[in-house]
This record gives structure tokens, sequence and C-alpha cells, in this order.
């Protein structure tokens, strides 16, 4: 790992570590104080209607501060963030770590010295005001930290390439299909599916319902086909509905590059940023076709270069009128 990606690691990681190692001592500081089982689940009445043992509670809370740090510090290497999109990673991860970090030791907080039905008064709700509050405050902290951290290297650098064509013969019709995807995408879906039967059965259906119909329809999309034919470019899914289809006539050209899903935008899914917009899987080589306008939309597909000649290709032939 080279010293710019140590610092944007270690940077992405120290507030989750620093929330860990607090919340610690404050829980063994108040471990006499604890009844054998502690109130971990409030009701809207502020009511305890669930318990769970010190130890149990421990072992289910902290290590999710460091699985959190750790996925962190993997975006803001992977990612190679720059401008606003390195401050808003590092001001979330501090707001984040912050917000929980709070709430997970206030449990403990509320129970020490509290019968063995949970704490008389529930739990205040001023803790969650408090949550967001610090929240807020480390949010500020970690954008300003992050001015600290080298930069990374711009990945889209030098003059763009000379846009390639297929050799096609007057009368010749010509298409190209291919699939696309990443390896966490049918693992996404099986999660989202297990947490809504999860909170449907244990919460409400009214919050496993929605979690539900996400999985389904990113199920639909977990293995999205890019076809380029004389419509243009369409990218679809197992379902004809739904799915983005870019026409010949808003084109001015494609490219076949490399994309940077989280510096360039912002994530994974079918992401809209300022002049650029797009279906991203992972990041990779993609067709990036340059829109009238300004504008951009890109895919991310293996042998984008063969899609991206096409498509110049059938422009050609769509400005000659053949």
């Amino acid at each position: 790992m080279t010293s710019k990606n140590l610092g944007r690691a270690a940077l992405a990681a120290l507030p989750f570590l620093v929330a860990f190692l607090v919340d610690l001592v404050l829980y063994l500081a108040v471990r006499d104080r604890l009844p054998d089982r502690m109130a971990v689940h409030f009701a809207v009445d502020g009511s305890a209607d669930r318990y769970m043992s010190f130890t149990a509670y421990l072992l289910c809370t902290l290590p999710m501060l460091l699985v959190i740090g750790g996925l962190w510090a993997f975006v803001a290497v992977s990612g190679e963030l720059r401008g606003r999109a390195r401050a808003r990673l590092a001001g979330g991860g501090f707001a984040l770590a912050a917000f929980l970090g709070y709430l997970l030791i206030a449990i403990p907080l509320v129970n020490a010295d509290a019968p063995e039905g949970g704490p008389a008064d529930g739990f205040p709700l001023r803790h969650v005001a408090v949550a967001f509050g610090a929240g807020a405050a480390a949010w500020a902290l970690g954008a300003l930290l992050s001015r600290l951290v080298p930069v990374a290297d711009d990945p889209g650098g030098g003059s763009p390439a000379g846009r390639e064509r297929i050799a096609l013969a007057e009368d010749e019709v010509a298409g190209w299909v291919r699939g696309t995807g990443a390896w966490w995408a049918p693992l996404a879906v099986l999660v989202l599916l297990v947490a809504a039967a999860v909170a449907g059965r244990e919460l409400s259906w009214f919050i496993g319902g929605p979690l539900a119909v996400l999985a389904l329809v990113a199920g639909t999309f977990c293995r999205p086909h890019v076809t380029v034919d004389r419509r243009g470019l369409t990218v679809s899914g197992l379902l004809p509905r739904p799915r983005v289809r870019v026409p010949l006539e808003r084109m001015e050209g494609a490219d076949s590059r490399r994309v940077n899903a989280v510096a360039e935008y912002g994530g994974w899914g079918y992401r809209i940023r300022p002049g650029r917009s797009g279906v991203i899987t992972r990041s990779g080589e993609a067709i990036v076709v340059s829109l009238a306008g300004g504008r951009e939309f890109a895919v991310t597909v293996d042998d984008s270069a063969t899609g991206s000649a096409l498509l110049n290709t059938l422009l050609d032939r769509r400005r000659t009128g053949r």
C-alpha cells in the first residue's frame, strides 16, 4: 500500500476506531452498575420491549464499528476520491461513527442502576438529538481533516483516444450484445431479501415490504445486458422494464475507457452526477457516450471497445443518411 493510500485508509477508519475504543472504555466503566438483562430495544413510547445480556450486547455492537470502518477504508482507497467526494466520504465517516458510537453507548448508560425491567423513564429522546448533534460536529471535523490527506491522481488524465469504428458493408446490419455485472450484486440482493424477511417478521411489514420490493427490482438488474444497434445504446435487466436507452440522435460519439465507480460516479447502480450519468456496476472499462449538450452517459461492460466502435459506425451512417 502506498503512502497516499495508507493516509486515506487511516483517515477513513480513524473515527470508527476512536468510537470503538471510547465505547469499550465506557462499557467497562458502567459494567458493575448494569442489571443482568439490559433493555436494548424500546417501543415508540420509550418503554423497553427487548432485553439482552451485557456480554451479548457487547459482542453484537462493538464489532459493527470495526466492520463499517473497514468498509469505509476500502472505499477510500479503491475509490481514489478527489475534491468534494473526498470531503464527503471523510465527513460522512466521522458523522456515522459519532452517531452510532453515541447511540451504542447510550443504551448501557440508560440501563445503569436500572431495575431488571429496564429504566423507569425508558429511552429519553434527548439521546437521539445528542447523537445527531455529535454527527453534525463530526462531519465538519472529518471534512476539515480530509484536506490533510494526499489527493488521488485523476484517473481520466491525458487527451481522449481517437474514436474507433467497425468497417461494415453498405447494406450490412450489425448489432452487439454483452452481459455485465459484478460478483457481489447477487449477494447484495440476497442480503436485502434476508433483511426484508427479518424486518417484516421482527418489526413491521411496513419496513420489510419496501425492502422486499427493492430487492426484487435490484434482482432484475443484478446482471444487466448492454445492446448496441440501430436504435442506439440500451441497458436492460431480466425484465423488459425498467431499462435505459440512449438513442443515436442524442449522441455525438462514443469512447471506450476505464471509469472509477466511486470517484467519478459516487457509487454503483444507476448514477446521476453533474455532467454525467450511467449504469455503473463496477470500476473498469466502459462505453462512454458523449451527448448533445456536453453531458456523458457511461455503462461499465467488458469488450467496451467493440461496442463503442460500432456506435461510432452507426452514428456515421446516420449522419450520411445511409
